[in-house]
């Protein structure tokens, strides 16, 4: 397991490394904002340690910009401050979990555990390949063109590309897309017709791919 701490407090760190390599994860440092920045734009982690009060940029506009750019690192605030204020102020920001200092270091490991076994949902930009979906401007590109999404094929190309590059099941996207209220058989079958006439036209190299027996994926 690949974690990215962030904190300037170096006794801090130093034992929070410690720690978490004795339970066999790998463990980068960085010791201010702008650093951690780069690092969690350039590398692939599976969990982001991030404290709030850091120098050059502070916790919560690093992890803003993260999510500005598409990044859907989980990320675990590590902060004295534990106000109602203060949590919603990292929630915004786009923090998945927090934890409140002192914290016992078993706790940490719980909860980086449950982090590493998904993705973020707080990213607002969404990129696989050449494929962009900008959730707050509410649009879709493939490379320069502009795809038209009905509000089903949206939340269906969200859900696709949350998960990509795994297989989604078709009871998977149709919980996510309906819940309990399944409907007819095949209106998936259409939705997802509909989402390659835009995503797949016939100058793009498919992007969307049947697995047969299995789902769907998006590469």
């Amino acid at each position: 397991m690949s974690v990215l701490l962030v904190e300037d407090d170096l006794d801090l760190a130093a034992t929070v490394v410690q720690y978490l390599e004795l339970e066999g994860m790998s463990v980068a440092c960085a010791f201010n904002g702008d650093a951690g920045l780069n690092l969690a734009s350039e590398q692939n982690y599976q969990v982001l340690l991030l404290d709030v009060m850091l120098p050059r940029m502070d916790g919560l506009t690093l992890c803003s910009r993260l999510r500005k750019q598409g990044v859907d690192l989980p990320v675990l605030m590590l902060t004295a401050r534990d106000t109602l204020d203060d949590k919603l102020a990292g929630f915004r920001a786009g923090t998945d979990d927090y934890l409140v200092k002192p914290f016992a270091m078993a706790e940490l490991v719980a909860r980086i555990k449950v982090l590493a076994q998904r993705r973020s949902g707080q990213a607002r930009k969404l990129k696989v390949g050449e494929l962009v979906m900008d959730l707050d401007q509410r649009q879709a590109h493939r490379g320069k063109r502009l795809l038209k999404l009905t509000p089903t094929c949206w939340d269906l190309l969200e859900t696709m590309m949350r998960r990509s590059p795994e297989v989604v099941s078709r009871r998977d996207l149709e919980q996510a897309l309906w819940g309990a209220d399944l409907p007819e058989s095949n209106t998936l079958k259409v939705h997802m017709h509909k989402l390659r006439q835009q995503v797949d036209d016939k100058d793009s190299a498919a992007m969307i791919h049947t697995v047969t027996g299995h789902g769907f994926m998006l590469k």
